[in-house]
């Protein structure tokens, strides 16, 4: 049974509970970040602070704690859990008020929640879908216009991921005004005549802290960087396509809509891409 943290305790999983009033829970009023664990170590954790220092910054909420307190809380559920592959979650709430209501509780009076627990994923590094590539499929981006906060309204999202599976694939790639935004949980990328396309920041995407890292990785191997935005139809006629994400590091994408990507086979600019992310968060986990 895993060992998870709730205000502060570490619990056995089956005793750990929240208010029913927690804002988190009534109002999806909450932040989250999913941190991957490589051989015991936490990667981009600086990374993962800051964004979740900013998404709480965006939502008026105090930071619960410092860096290293949470960086502390992390490797601890790691060590207690034995986490070799896998991954931590960290959420926190505007906390629970005691009673439903729309206006925000007083800080004061109202203490953030905060919860963190592993998932173990061996064979993480070794994902047989990285040398398979995945498909995906177009889908209309319905979701609230403030993406670059990290906020735990993962409903469309959530919806996005069935309607995916309805048709056979194993992701989608959300929509808006004719371009590409970004996966249901990942930052979107297409590559052509060797340039990495890839949509720019702002609040229309998750400010994704594996993407910051691909990108400074590409450029470091003097691969072509251009942030803008690109249609479904562009990323048909590819070369190759990938995504990235804090669990999936870079993952080929061979099909959209039905139609293969640089011949339905992962390309080689992917392949690297992936080597060299994994091989520098090894290098660099804490």
């Amino acid at each position: 049974m895993r060992t998870v943290y709730v205000n502060g305790a570490y619990l056995p999983e089956d005793e750990a509970k929240v208010s029913i009033f927690d804002r988190g829970f009534l109002m999806a009023d909450g932040v989250y970040e999913v941190t991957s664990v490589l051989g015991g170590k936490l990667v981009d954790f600086a990374g993962h602070a800051e964004r979740l220092k900013r998404s709480l910054s965006e939502l008026d909420m105090a930071a619960p704690m410092d860096d290293p307190a949470l960086l502390e809380v992390h490797r601890e559920l790691v060590r207690l859990n034995g986490i070799d592959e896998g991954m931590v979650y960290l959420q926190i709430t505007r906390g629970a008020p005691g009673d439903r209501d729309f206006v925000f509780p007083d800080p004061e009076e109202t203490p953030a929640t905060v919860v963190l627990f592993t998932q173990s994923k061996p064979g993480l590094a070794a994902n047989p879908g990285a040398k398979q590539g995945i498909k995906v499929i177009g889908i209309e981006d319905q979701r609230w216009g403030r993406r670059d906060i990290k906020t735990v309204q993962l409903l469309y999202p959530s919806m996005g991921k069935m309607m995916a599976k309805a048709a056979g694939a194993d992701d989608a790639w959300m929509i808006e005004d004719g371009h590409v935004t970004e996966g249901t949980s990942n930052n979107a990328y297409i590559v052509k005549g060797g340039a990495i396309i890839t949509r720019h920041l702002g609040t229309e995407i998750l400010h994704g802290i594996t993407r910051a890292a691909v990108l400074r990785f590409a450029r470091e191997a003097q691969m072509v960087v251009e942030e803008r935005p690109f249609t479904i139809e562009e990323a048909q006629q590819a070369d190759e396509a990938f995504i990235t994400s804090a669990t999936t590091f870079v993952m080929p994408v061979v099909e959209i809509d039905g139609a293969p990507v640089g011949g339905g086979k992962v390309g080689p600019v992917a392949t690297r891409l992936r080597e060299i992310y994994i091989e520098e968060s090894r290098k660099a986990a804490v």
